[in-house]
């Protein structure tokens, strides 16, 4: 007996977008987002995946860009491009560069998290902050020290814990592995992970492809603001247009010489 089909968290429909009037960054896009699943954007600098990301989080207008056809839907309501309304409806984005506000404590950065919700009890806002620490213990442990003050790798935890403190349904990483080191990038891959347990469903853009490939359920490839590839994370793991271009395995190696399977990967980041 099959598992029953999923409800669709996040929908996008044959997008297209622009920045002024000579740029086509994204060309008829679409993606499936099922609740309480991963899905992994990958590609090249450039394919596209931030302006999908922004897209989404109604921040496209900031970077003088804009929707030019197709739909944006969450949980089957169409969405618009305003990204206060975005984080409304649940959806919140953990931007490129960790973009913590470093004069401010973690705590402070955490209640700055709260804002975009709008008015919530001081019992959700405490279960919400517990949450976060209980994920994150080194935000607790550090809960009154200035964010400058962290390391990379903290300062992303923190990043990603003021996101949830908006309780999102959909969350958006941008490149959450960006310039950390490799125990770190695993690290930050099992966090995503459990944050996808609790339930929220996770949109990631990755450059780190291994990475992405192991905590996803489904990725597409965008290249030149088109889709080229999508599959489940382990089809885009086994084939060699993936393993070539972006899993370093050379071009001229055989089935003999594949890359590990996705098993392995998902090992790498417990």
């Amino acid at each position: 007996m099959s598992p029953p089909e999923r409800s669709s968290a996040l929908t996008v429909e044959n997008l297209h977008v622009a920045y002024g009037r000579a740029v086509r960054a994204l060309r008829g896009v679409s993606l499936d987002l099922p609740a309480g699943r991963i899905t992994a954007v990958l590609g090249a600098n450039g394919a596209g995946k931030s302006t999908l990301l922004r897209a989404v989080s109604g921040t496209l207008g900031l970077h003088r860009g804009a929707i030019t056809a197709g739909t944006v839907a969450v949980d089957g309501r169409p969405l618009a491009e305003d990204a206060a309304l975005a984080v409304r409806a649940g959806v919140v984005q953990v931007p490129e560069g960790r973009r913590v506000f470093a004069d401010l404590t973690v705590e402070e950065n955490l209640r700055a998290g709260e804002l975009g919700r709008g008015r919530r009890g001081a019992a959700t806002r405490r279960e919400a902050r517990e949450r976060v620490f209980a994920l994150l213990p080194v935000l607790a442990e550090r809960r009154r020290q200035r964010a400058g003050l962290m390391s990379g790798g903290e300062q992303q935890m923190l990043a990603i814990g003021r996101a949830l403190m908006a309780d999102p349904r959909v969350l958006l990483l941008d490149e959450p592995s960006l310039g950390l080191a490799p125990r770190m990038v695993r690290q930050i891959g099992a966090i995503v992970q459990e944050i996808n347990r609790q339930g929220t469903s996770v949109l990631l853009v990755e450059q780190n492809t291994a990475m992405a490939l192991a905590v996803a359920h489904r990725a597409l490839v965008l290249e030149n603001g088109l889709v080229r590839l999508e599959g489940t994370a382990a089809e885009l793991a086994a084939g060699d247009e993936v393993r070539r271009l972006y899993l370093g395995a050379a071009e001229e190696d055989g089935p003999a010489a594949a890359r590990p399977p996705v098993r392995e990967l998902r090992r790498w980041t417990a």
